[in-house]
């Protein structure tokens, strides 16, 4: 199966509802619609429980029987519109009200005022006082996502330097430990000599699942006692790494915002200590969010940033959640890299971002 497809079908909380929304948005309060295209009441029972599918300008129309067989002489479309495969589409004028309504869902999808509003009005450009169809008005969202998103994809880089030493930070339960196996798995399978240190030395819980999924990537995870200092651990897995000729050195840390003074003071000491063996150390300083948080993803990556200095985003859990629009208010608003994206918990199920899939999945387009 591929990740695009994957992502479609796990991202179906957002999409369903975003896709219904817009289905919503265009047949609602727009007469003209239902002349154009009378439909049976089981027809349109039907296409409320399933989102358009994408139609762009020369596709075929759809085979569902929405145009009777003997339609009048005023109802039958025209050369052009049965060439477009549109002319049975209901159809609504883009206006204020509209505009407003489109605001809405995408703020209840998490996108915030803010991103939905400067979406809206870009959509709005060139169309407002139109009429506009869902597969349309689908499109025009993918596109507008796509344009938010493309800034902001890039993988996480690599470099000369061994070890390359990547800091991971996160809140508790965000997937930032299962995100650190993941990628040393995946780093590993490309050949790289990859090493965990299991600086969340607080949680045993954090420690047990990194050795587990390092004893499947076959990538060693250096440990200390629980409770001892995170700062010297990172020190001697640094050294090592250093010694084995390790490619990539992952450190987890603890996520415990309750207290933020001490987190910011635990991680300023990881890196101070870290740059005796590096000065140039940590490499990359990368933030896992879990998308299932909401808007509450924006404040942490506002006090992340402020701790630490975070070059890079992982979001995970996107399967778990109707508010994957977080993702592009997320770009929209600090424009940080997103490395790479979660839906699942198989090693496979972490995958670069790439924001056209993203943008299609989002919305309910086709593949």
């Amino acid at each position: 199966m591929s990740f695009f497809k994957k992502l479609k079908d796990r991202l179906f909380r957002s999409s369903d509802k975003i896709g219904e929304g817009l289905d919503a948005l265009v047949g609602e309060g727009d007469p003209a619609a239902a002349e154009v295209a009378p439909s049976p009441p089981e027809f349109v029972a039907e296409k409320q429980q399933t989102p358009e599918p994408k139609a762009a300008p020369a596709s075929t129309p759809r085979t569902a029987p929405v145009v009777p067989d003997m339609p009048d002489a005023g109802q039958r479309p025209g050369l052009l519109g049965r060439m477009l495969g549109r002319s049975d589409a209901p159809r609504r004028v883009l206006d204020d009200a509209m505009l407003e309504s489109l605001e809405e869902l995408l703020i209840q999808a998490d996108m915030g005022v803010e991103t939905a509003v400067r979406v809206t009005a870009n959509i709005a450009e060139g169309r407002f006082g139109k009429r506009i169809s869902t597969p349309e008005l689908r499109e025009a969202l993918a596109a507008e996502v796509a344009r938010i998103m493309t800034p902001v994809a890039r993988p996480m880089p690599l470099y000369p330097t061994k070890p390359q030493v990547v800091l991971v930070v996160g809140v508790n339960g965000s997937g930032k430990t299962t995100t650190i196996g993941k990628l040393a798995s995946q780093f590993k399978a490309a050949g790289k000599s990859v090493v965990i240190a299991a600086g969340d030395t607080f949680r045993a819980a954090a420690v047990e699942q990194l050795q587990i999924w390092g004893a499947r990537a076959g990538v060693p995870v250096l440990t200390a006692p629980e409770g001892s200092d995170p700062a010297s651990l990172a020190f001697d897995a640094l050294t090592k790494a250093r010694v084995d000729g390790a490619d990539l050195l992952m450190i987890d840390t603890a996520g415990r915002l309750q207290n933020r003074q001490d987190l910011m003071e635990e991680l300023a000491k990881i890196v101070r200590v870290i740059r005796k063996v590096d000065p140039t150390a940590p490499h990359n300083t990368l933030l896992v969010l879990d998308a299932t948080t909401g808007q509450n993803a924006l404040l942490q990556v506002e006090i992340f940033r402020k701790i630490a200095d975070v070059s890079g985003l992982v979001m995970t859990k996107l399967d778990g959640t109707a508010k994957g629009g977080v993702l592009v208010a997320l770009a929209d608003k600090f424009g940080l890299p997103i490395h790479a994206i979660g839906v699942g918990e198989q090693i496979d199920d972490l995958a670069p971002f790439d924001p056209e899939d993203f943008a299609r999945a989002l919305v309910g387009s086709g593949d």
